[in-house]
């Protein structure tokens, strides 16, 4: 059973997800937004669980047309177009990430990166595919606009949430939001 406390932090992050929609650059087929820094704090506060249930309710309340992807677009066409791999690489690198935080035996910084570096993998390995499937690029054109320049961008987004969750961790906040 889904206590209430998993319930609404994770409905705080699914909103937390969609307002980082709205900052948005267009650079071309996919934009730039602070998406994977909200994601990148979702890996490093949350469980697997928390993870999946809060970039899921995201997801569905896109899915059913609530504008909460980026550029103020909700619906399942956005799901199935060009960006629609990224979306669901969100909640796939969400719970692989965090997964993968939690089950390391490692100190926490390395515990953190090897969790992002997942994360950020099932990000772009489903994004550029359904990129290059969806609009008839090859894999390497689709690679060459929808990953490439994005790469430093998500790494400095990735660095500043490990010392986002770092503050939290020290403020005895991820500690509750893990312990549901």
């Amino acid at each position: 059973m889904i206590r209430t406390h998993t319930l609404v932090v994770s409905a705080l992050l699914a909103a937390l997800l969609a307002a980082s929609a709205l900052v948005t650059v267009p650079v071309g087929v996919v934009p730039v937004t602070l998406q994977t820094f909200v994601a990148a704090v979702i890996v490093l506060v949350c469980t697997p669980a928390q993870a999946a249930l809060a970039v899921g309710l995201y997801l569905l309340l896109g899915a059913i047309g609530v504008p909460v992807f980026s550029g103020m677009r909700g619906g399942l066409a956005v799901l199935v177009g060009p960006t629609g791999g990224y979306l669901a690489g969100f909640w796939l690198g969400a719970v692989a990430g965090a997964a993968v935080r939690a089950g390391l035996r490692l100190q926490r910084p390395l515990a953190d990166v090897a969790g992002l570096l997942v994360a950020m993998a099932c990000i772009y390995v489903p994004g550029t595919l359904w990129l290059a499937v969806s609009t008839g690029r090859t894999m390497t054109e689709a690679a060459a606009v929808g990953a490439a320049p994005f790469i430093v961008f998500d790494i400095a987004k990735g660095a500043a949430a490990t010392g986002i969750a770092s503050a939290l961790r020290r403020a005895g906040l991820a500690s509750v939001v893990r312990s549901s």
